[in-house]
């Protein structure tokens, strides 16, 4: 199924293809403050609708994982890293979270 998702003001738009049934609710300082619910798919699953300028960065600890959010209106749509990219379902249109499988990930112990 493809997804449609975005940031609050509509700067950032992108579509992602996957099947949705789980998802990774991380408590690490990063996550848990900005409400992600991470759904990880592989990079070639999300395609930008908008360039790539309109999105700034922010990286911590490691450095390997960017935190792409809106510079206008601050929402995080996406993490991009090495090993993949997780989507933060909350930014997706339609979806009904309460029927996803949640997965608790202490993060905060890394």
């Amino acid at each position: 199924m493809i997804y449609k998702g975005g940031c609050h003001c509509g700067r950032i738009a992108f579509e992602v293809e996957g099947d949705l049934q789980q998802v990774m609710d991380c408590n690490c300082s990063i996550c848990a403050k900005r409400g992600y619910l991470h759904w990880f798919v592989a990079p070639d699953k999300l395609r930008l609708s908008t360039p790539p300028s309109a999105l700034s960065t922010y990286t911590f600890r490691s450095r390997k994982l960017k935190h792409q959010f809106c510079p206008t209106c601050g929402c995080a749509p996406f993490v991009t890293g090495p090993e993949g990219t997780s989507v933060n379902v909350r930014c997706l249109e339609g979806v009904d979270i309460s029927s996803l499988k949640v997965q608790q990930f202490d993060g905060r112990s890394l």
